[in-house]
Formats: C-alpha cells, sequence, structure tokens
C-alpha cells in the first residue's frame, strides 16, 4: 500500500462524522416509498434467454426486447434474464407476457420491501440479492424482480456486471440435469435458494469483522473500536432489513393456492424457508453479540477509568501525611516542637516516608491493590 493510501485512511479519522459513518446512516433510513424513484437508465440493456427441456437448451444473448416475444409460446421452459432497467422495456416485455401494471411499477421502484404478489395468473416475487463489498466493509443491495408465469420466469435485475446465478447457468447447461426436467417453478426455486445461501455467504464475511473487533475491543478499547461496532449495528440492520421478508415471501409461495405451483414442488421452498429462518436467527445471534460487545466496550472504559482514579487516590493518600506534617511545622508560630532541633528536619522526613510506608502495607494486607 502506497504512502498516500496510507494517509487518506487515516485522515479520515480525524473528522468524526467520517469516523462514525454518519453518510451511511443516510443511505439506510433514506427509504420512503412514498417518494417517486429516480432512477439514471442505463445505455444499453443485457437480455439473456435459456429455453430448454429436458433434451435440447437454446442460450443466447438478445439485443432486442421484441426478440423475447417468440418465446412466449415456445412449449419449452424459458427464462428471460433482463439486466438494466428502462421503463420502455420493462412495460413492452411485461404488456406482451401478461404482467400486469402494478407489478410493472415495482419492478421499477427502488428500496421496495421484499413480497410475492399473485396477479392475474402471474406470480411476482420482488427480494434483493447481498454482496459483501470488502473495501468499505458494507454490505450492498441489488433488487432483483422475478415473474413466473406457465413455462416462462422473467427476471429484471439492476446491475448487468454481478449476480449469483453463475450456478444455476452451468446446471442448465448439463444435459437432462434435473432442473431440465421440471417446471418453470422449480427454476423459480433455484433462483431463490441461490439467492438466500448468498446471504449466508455475506453474514460470513460480516462475521468475520465482528469477530476481528471484538478481539480488538478486547484487547485495546477506544474510539476507533467503538466506531466500528457502530458501523457492523448499521450492516446488521441492512441485512435483518432484507432477510425478515423474504421469510414472510416464502412462507406466502408456500401457502399459496396458484396454479403456477404444485406440492411437487412446494417441498423445495419449505427447504429454502428453512435456510431463511436460519439466516433469520443467525442475523439476531450477530445482534446479541454486537450488543455485548458494546457493552464490553462500556465496561472496558469504566475499568481503565477506574484504574486511573484508584492510582490517584492512592497517589493521594501517600501524599496526604507528608502534606499535612509540612503544613504543621509551616505554620508562623514562635514556638513549635522540634523547630530548632538539630534532628527535627530528619525526624519530619523521617515520618513522612514511614507512614506511607505503612499504608502501602496495609493496603497491600486489605488487597486494594
Amino acid at each position: 500500500m502506497s504512502v498516500r493510501k496510507q494517509t487518506k485512511k487515516y485522515l479520515k479519522y480525524l473528522y468524526l462524522p467520517n469516523l462514525f459513518g454518519t453518510d451511511r446512516t443516510k443511505e439506510i433510513l433514506q427509504v420512503n416509498p412514498t417518494i417517486a424513484p429516480v432512477r439514471q437508465e442505463p445505455d444499453r440493456i443485457v437480455i439473456n434467454v435459456y429455453d430448454y427441456d429436458a433434451d435440447t437448451i437454446e442460450s443466447k444473448e438478445l439485443n432486442a426486447i421484441a426478440a423475447c416475444f417468440p418465446y412466449k409460446n415456445s412449449n419449452k421452459i424459458t427464462w428471460i434474464n433482463v439486466d438494466g432497467l428502462r421503463k420502455s422495456d420493462v412495460e413492452t416485455i411485461s404488456n406482451h407476457f401478461g404482467i400486469h401494471l402494478l407489478l410493472q411499477e415495482d419492478i421499477l421502484s427502488m428500496n421496495q420491501r421484499p413480497k410475492m404478489d399473485d396477479v392475474e395468473g402471474v406470480l411476482f416475487c420482488l427480494l434483493n440479492m447481498l454482496y459483501y463489498n470488502s473495501e468499505k466493509n458494507t454490505v450492498e443491495t441489488e433488487q432483483i424482480s422475478i415473474a413466473l408465469g406457465k413455462d416462462f420466469v422473467i427476471s429484471f435485475q439492476e446491475d448487468a456486471s454481478r449476480d449469483v446465478f453463475n450456478p444455476l447457468r452451468h446446471k442448465l447447461s448439463i444435459d437432462r440435469s434435473q432442473i431440465r426436467q421440471r417446471s418453470a417453478a422449480y427454476l423459480l426455486y433455484n433462483m431463490m435458494d441461490l439467492i438466500v445461501d448468498n446471504y449466508f455467504t455475506v453474514m460470513e464475511k460480516l462475521g468475520e469483522q465482528i469477530e476481528l473487533v471484538e478481539e480488538e475491543v478486547v484487547r485495546s478499547s477506544n474510539t476507533q473500536s467503538l466506531a466500528k461496532i457502530n458501523q457492523l449495528r448499521k450492516e446488521l440492520i441492512v441485512l435483518k432489513r432484507n432477510i425478515v421478508p423474504v421469510r414472510d415471501l416464502l412462507g406466502s409461495i408456500i401457502r399459496s393456492e396458484s396454479e403456477l405451483l404444485d406440492d411437487r414442488t412446494n417441498k423445495y421452498f419449505k427447504d429454502v424457508h428453512d435456510h431463511i429462518i436460519q439466516a433469520h436467527d443467525l442475523t439476531e445471534n450477530y445482534r446479541d453479540i454486537m450488543v455485548s460487545m458494546q457493552d464490553l466496550y462500556i465496561n472496558n472504559v469504566n475499568l481503565k477509568m477506574n484504574e486511573v482514579m484508584k492510582v490517584m487516590a492512592i497517589v493521594t493518600c501517600l501524599l496526604a501525611p507528608a502534606t499535612v506534617i509540612g503544613g504543621i511545622f509551616g505554620m508562623n508560630f514562635d514556638k513549635i516542637p522540634y523547630l530548632h532541633n538539630e534532628y527535627g528536619f530528619w525526624l519530619a522526613v523521617g515520618t513522612m516516608l514511614f507512614i506511607p510506608i505503612w499504608m502501602i502495607t496495609v493496603f497491600k494486607r486489605r488487597g486494594w491493590f
């Protein structure tokens, strides 16, 4: 790491708002669903289509939304993944595949709470994919909307540069794999399963940061330790905000009476539901650890203060006899015992030394230090 980067790294701690990450607080709390979203539309979108059955698969990247239209009645299972959200494109493909206007608004929304809707024969799921930014030590989110219809699944992503579906693409490339022999609902299950499993990856990395901060707090509690605790608690808020609604979303899918779902596929969604419950429990455990860590920080600070006060109290007690004796012999009286005695000075100094030594012995016997 260069000197410039090191300097920049530590200079930010000189400004307290930077130390405690108030900008991150604004990002987390700045959610108002009543305000119309202002989304910057991308210059281009990426459309990937996977049209398959048990024996064959067609995989291609398309340049135009209209090129997806022939796949509506292909008599195969079709997965259309749209990376990049443009209002006109979302409306065009949604209208062709029968996705309701309310669902189109949800697709184009921002900071939406994860949810599931069943509208006019389309099962719609909206949730967030989570990523861990190792440079900033923050949890990042990307909204994904998934529409399940008869023999098709359409997913809308915000960022074309990343997602969690590479294992799914690999499964689709394998001849006669299980996913190639199942319905579109089974494809939706696989997508949900990968999204939820990635939550554990993010939580594992966040857990590593919690362990490091805990060691730092135990070893030396300072302002930077408190700032790191505060930052981790904010990231846990992001985790909980995204995990808890997904638990409700999967519960709604399990209870759904949609014709697109059957009992054979339902048991797989129950498995994902178990995973998200486990993720929620783990989030609560992390939260308890952070509360305990903050209490530990406060206790360490109080302990250090008590140690300082104890040392100062002992020093004050040890100097008290010398102060009293010096004050007595410093009074302006004409006659003070041993004032003009040739051994008076040494007697006073010896008393000043003897009494503190005796006090130290008594303090040690009583276990005061």
